[in-house]
């Protein structure tokens, strides 16, 4: 899984590749993730990309998700397509996370919270 990272004014705003999170790439995902969960991380995670993600996805971003709030760090999502919002409606994992259109929302959102 080839992550693109930026930093922008201290929040680091990960693009996941690829069109699925699931189990044969959540491990990856979830290692990657948690390597930029330094104390107090600022992390937004684009998925954009993404049409589908099953339980084993969601369950390494609800971990991260712990290990950022453990660390006094915050992990926010942007740009859910249609199949991925609907799931997350669902699972009601859009109640878990903040959930923003674009990345420039999601990272000015640090700033202001």
């Amino acid at each position: 899984m080839n992550i693109v990272v930026n930093k922008i004014d201290g929040v680091t705003i990960m693009e996941l590749p690829g069109r699925a999170l699931d189990a044969s790439n959540s491990r990856d995902f979830k290692a990657a993730t948690l390597n930029l969960l330094e104390p107090g991380a600022r992390l937004v995670v684009d998925m954009g990309n993404l049409e589908f993600v099953d339980s084993t996805g969601l369950g390494a971003l609800v971990s991260c998700l712990r290990q950022a709030h453990g660390a006094q760090g915050e992990i926010k999502l942007c740009r859910l397509t249609k199949p991925v919002r609907a799931l997350f409606e669902l699972v009601r994992m859009h109640r878990v996370f903040e959930i923003f259109n674009n990345a420039e929302d999601a990272q000015k959102s640090y700033a202001i919270g």
